[in-house]
């Protein structure tokens, strides 16, 4: 168990350090040994001796568009053909962790923080649960043809170290750490944790990229000014990014919102930014692909950003988050909603309030994961076969 222990504490930082101690880049991730507990597919980024001993380099199944070497390029999950799902290492995807986001495209990220939520806490978990269900996942996207891993240099960063103590604190540790994210060039998809995390991500984007648009899948529209005197909580992160010039409000399109309210125009502040909001209600028994349309044209060629809350999605589908509302839209209308930002200039992405308690399960974490992955697979770069 020694090395296993090992390899798994090494992904915590310093808290000064975040997520940004330099790190040497990507190719392996820990020294494979005779006496490893780690599964070769996770040890072997190349092609390198161990992978080929392994069998992982051959062909999946005759006429399959696997190629015979899994790339000696881009990093690769691994086929439960060949390494059984509950082996290894829980990361996104099973794919290989590294400790920063250092000569990656595109870096899975997880915050689990939920010392901002209102109602019923658990989102600390998220990141966590959405990594076990993500071993489902495969290497294409056969509904698209999108093949992100032949495309970009894909890993799991880790977590980042958030103070559960302090709010503010860990906003600063999650700002800190996005920022080095975003200056090595690499896009972060986020594992959330609750909506609060989605402020310091932008500051952190905005920093580097200007106002940013937005498209946000919400029952809500986070735009609240205080609550029990706090400025900074799940309900507020939006209306905090209006403030701080992080949002191209122009740009801005939430979609899904529905449930009860405290005031009886709760949508007021929202429109008198600029947002485009889109109640449930306009969405009910009907594809979203006009709606998407639209929304590319209003976004255009400028960085966007998607934030996706989980309760977004009607509690059918999605019971595991902490402020659940009826009425909302479905998994098939999640997938028309990302993969109508394919062809967006998107510079990040967030999938938050997964609370794992309230779903023994398992299938809202397991939705998240898959709504993670078609995110990956609507990133500029992404090739389709």
């Amino acid at each position: 168990m020694r090395p296993l222990l090992w390899a798994a504490c090494s992904q915590l930082l310093p808290r000064g350090a975040g997520l940004c101690a330099p790190k040497p880049a990507v190719t392996t991730m820990v020294t494979a040994s005779h006496h490893s507990l780690w599964p070769p597919a996770l040890l072997a980024t190349s092609s390198s001796p161990a992978s080929v001993s392994a069998g992982l380099l051959q062909p999946l199944v005759p006429g399959s568009r696997a190629p015979s070497c899994w790339s000696s390029q881009f990093n690769v999950p691994p086929s439960a053909l060949l390494v059984a799902r509950p082996v290894g290492v829980c990361s996104m995807m099973r794919l290989p962790v590294q400790a920063s986001a250092e000569g990656l495209d595109v870096a899975f990220v997880g915050v689990p923080l939920d010392t901002g939520t209102s109602n019923r806490p658990g989102a600390r978990f998220g990141p966590r649960q959405i990594r076990a269900e993500s071993a489902m996942l495969r290497r294409y996207n056969g509904s698209t043809g999108a093949a992100p891993f032949d495309s970009l240099r894909v890993a799991d960063i880790g977590d980042v170290n958030v103070n559960l103590y302090n709010l503010p604190d860990s906003c600063r540790l999650i700002r800190d750490s996005y920022q080095d994210i975003v200056a090595s060039g690499c896009v972060p998809l986020t594992l959330g944790g609750d909506h609060t995390i989605t402020y310091p991500i932008l500051q952190a984007l905005a920093a580097k990229h200007g106002p940013v648009g937005l498209v946000h899948v919400d029952a809500h529209t986070d735009t609240g000014d205080t609550a029990l005197g706090q400025k900074i909580y799940h309900g507020s992160p939006f209306r905090r990014c209006v403030e701080e010039g992080l949002l191209d409000c122009g740009r801005v399109v939430q979609i899904g919102i529905r449930g009860s309210s405290y005031d009886p125009d709760p949508h007021k502040y929202c429109r008198e930014q600029g947002f485009r909001v889109v109640p449930a209600e306009e969405c009910w028994m009907k594809s979203l692909e006009p709606l998407m349309r639209e929304v590319r044209a209003q976004m255009g060629e400028r960085p966007m950003y998607i934030s996706f809350d989980i309760d977004g999605l009607d509690p059918a589908y999605a019971p595991g988050t902490g402020t659940p509302e009826i009425a909302g839209l479905t998994p098939a209308q999640a997938l028309e909603i990302i993969r109508g930002c394919k062809g967006l200039n998107i510079v990040g992405c967030d999938l938050v309030e997964v609370a794992p308690m309230y779903d023994v399960s398992g299938n809202t974490a397991l939705l998240g994961a898959n709504l993670l992955f078609e995110m990956l697979c609507v990133l500029p770069g992404v090739k389709t076969l």
